[in-house]
């Protein structure tokens, strides 16, 4: 079981990077291809849409299929991707390599999520998707100043670094991971893999309340920079640092809290931890030293480290036959959360002091989120 433990930290850790890594680049681009700081946005973002758009096609391509080939197909794409960025000669084509990165990474980390409840014992399920979720949060505190250090050495450093550990992934991918056999779910179309996942009430409402929980949680995400920035003054690199430190309360949440989550069990754990994020943002508005209110932060991100574990686990549970497409789903759900939240953060930070409208608006989120896994009868029969 390590040895998929670890091969799935590292996918996780990978893609996470790359995600992260282009951020510092930014302004260099932005002189290197002659465009303004908010056309170099775009580079961002057209890896973020090409990943959530082929999330909804690559989880049904998945389904049924050998997840690890599928795997194995998107890293290889995912290598040559980013690898072509290093040698992008003009913005447009720089773009179009982010888009594809993005899209192959698609076909990447939905089977994450789909491979560990086939290959890992039932008690050793949480633990594995808190392993390789603790990945992603590494990545989150790792990313920027790993892209910072390498582009002093070039721009094009980052690119190929990554594209060359990806190589290295891939026959590691291939060396570890069990091969699963297709079913004859590979052989429905689309509309019929979706079909069975609209018709599963419970799926539908564990990811409408895995939306909206993201869309609360990236309000916050998105929006703490500037809050430190306004209220106390902080530069970019202090900006920075406060993230990492969140960042790492985020990987300490997702590497250790499998065995809080086995003891309580799913859906205990879901409703005790979103009831102790609504208290902490509850109180965290009024806090006026930053030294506390890091503190708070930081034990919200140990908490959120704990719950994002949960809830994959808790999709996984709703199919047996479109695992692959769950994962996407909720992936496209993250992004879609993301996207409202930007919408909806600058309008509460704006008009509310103090952080105490983005604060509120999560509780509001959360409460919601809770409710409509009530609903779908998570807390009541079978006990997860």
């Amino acid at each position: 079981m390590k040895k998929y433990s670890f091969t799935f930290f590292l996918v996780m850790f990978l893609i996470g990077t790359d995600t992260f890594l282009i951020s510092p680049l930014l302004p260099t681009l932005s002189r290197l291809y002659g465009i303004t700081a908010s056309l170099s946005g775009w580079l961002v973002s057209a890896y973020a849409i090409g990943y959530a758009v082929f999330a909804l096609i690559s989880g049904p391509f998945s389904d049924g299929r050998n997840r690890k080939k599928v795997m194995m197909f998107g890293f290889a794409g995912f290598a040559l991707a980013t690898f072509l960025c290093a040698f992008a000669t003009s913005f447009v084509l720089m773009l179009i390599f982010r888009f594809l990165a993005g899209v192959a990474a698609s076909f990447v980390t939905p089977q994450v999520w789909a491979m560990i409840p086939l290959i890992a014992p039932k008690n050793q399920v949480v633990k594995m998707i808190g392993f390789a979720s603790s990945g992603l949060a590494l990545a989150q505190i790792a990313g920027v100043p790993l892209g910072s250090f390498l582009a002093t050495v070039n721009w094009r450093t980052p690119f190929v670094l990554i594209s060359f550990c990806t190589v290295l992934l891939f026959f590691l991918v291939g060396k570890f991971l069990p091969t699963s056999s297709a079913t004859k779910q590979a052989n429905k179309g689309f509309i019929s893999i979706y079909k069975v996942i609209l018709n599963n009430k419970k799926a539908v409402n564990f990811l409408i309340g895995y939306l909206i929980f993201q869309t609360g949680n990236f309000t916050v995400f998105i929006f703490i920079g500037t809050w430190f920035s306004h209220q106390f003054h902080l530069d970019l690199s202090q900006v920075g640092a406060s993230m990492m430190i969140l960042g790492l309360g985020q990987f300490v949440g997702s590497t250790f809290g499998n065995k809080i989550i086995n003891r309580l069990g799913l859906a205990k754990s879901l409703w005790m931890a979103l009831l102790t994020l609504c208290i902490l943002y509850l109180i965290l508005p009024w806090l006026s030293s930053l030294v506390f209110i890091l503190s708070f932060l930081a034990l919200i991100f140990v908490v959120n480290g704990f719950i994002f574990p949960v809830f994959m686990a808790l999709l996984q549970t709703t199919t047996e036959t479109a695992r692959s497409t769950v994962s996407s789903l909720s992936n496209a759900a993250m992004y879609a959360g993301t996207t409202l939240a930007g919408l909806i953060g600058g309008s509460l930070f704006t008009h509310f002091p103090h952080f105490l409208g983005i604060a509120y608006f999560v509780i509001f989120t959360y409460l919601i989120a809770l409710s409509i896994y009530k609903y779908s009868g998570l807390f009541r029969g079978k006990i997860y």
